[in-house]
């Protein structure tokens, strides 16, 4: 019924049933996840009127697990990214996996997925700090594309001592490419969409 993925690790898509509404997945090597997607497979859909709260889990300095809620996925709404790399100390919150014996490891971290009804879930306030952020994908792109560019460009930087003669070639100076860099950036962040005029 559900998935979960984190970057450079293999989709899992069997989760294990704690109880007939409640499903967990183990995040083995927790502390080097900073994202979680969650997402129905598309095989089972929701019952009508119900929702599967998501929640994470990490083990505290004495091994009890803390709860936290990410959010929600539901038949409108079947995949969600979740931010997690901030939320591995702090408190936890009301979750319904209390008085399960669910087995554990101390370095594994856990995502729960709990069906309940989409009025309980609308009323539920996740932690503030798991929402992804809302800077857009053509934004994340673009930032990312300038980060690999001036890595780029940077890693073929000589010294003027280093330089051979050269008359066929043109050479750019390192800190032109970095104030173009700086200035796209600043422009990016004031408009993403300056380049549209």
């Amino acid at each position: 019924m559900f998935g979960c993925l984190v970057a450079g690790r293999l989709v899992q898509t069997v989760a294990q049933q704690v109880a007939e509404d409640k499903f967990v997945f183990d995040l083995p090597d927790y502390e080097n996840i900073n994202h979680v997607v969650v997402f129905m497979l598309g095989t089972i859909p929701f019952p009508e009127g119900m929702g599967g709260s998501v929640y994470f889990s990490y083990p505290d300095s004495s091994g009890m697990p803390v709860w936290q809620l990410l959010g929600f996925v539901t038949n409108g709404k079947p995949s969600a990214i979740f931010k997690i790399s901030g939320l591995k100390s702090g408190e936890g919150s009301q979750h319904p996996f209390g008085a399960m014996n669910i087995v554990r490891t101390p370095s594994v971290a856990q995502i729960g997925i709990s069906v309940e009804l989409l009025d309980s879930l609308a009323q539920q306030t996740p932690v503030g700090n798991a929402a992804v952020s809302s800077v857009d994908s053509f934004t994340q792109f673009t930032q990312k594309m300038l980060d690999n560019f001036y890595n780029f460009a940077s890693s073929f930087a000589v010294s003027q001592a280093q330089m051979t003669p050269s008359p066929s070639e043109m050479f750019i100076p390192a800190n032109v490419v970095l104030k173009w860099y700086e200035n796209f950036q600043r422009r990016l962040a004031q408009n993403p969409l300056f380049w549209k005029t």
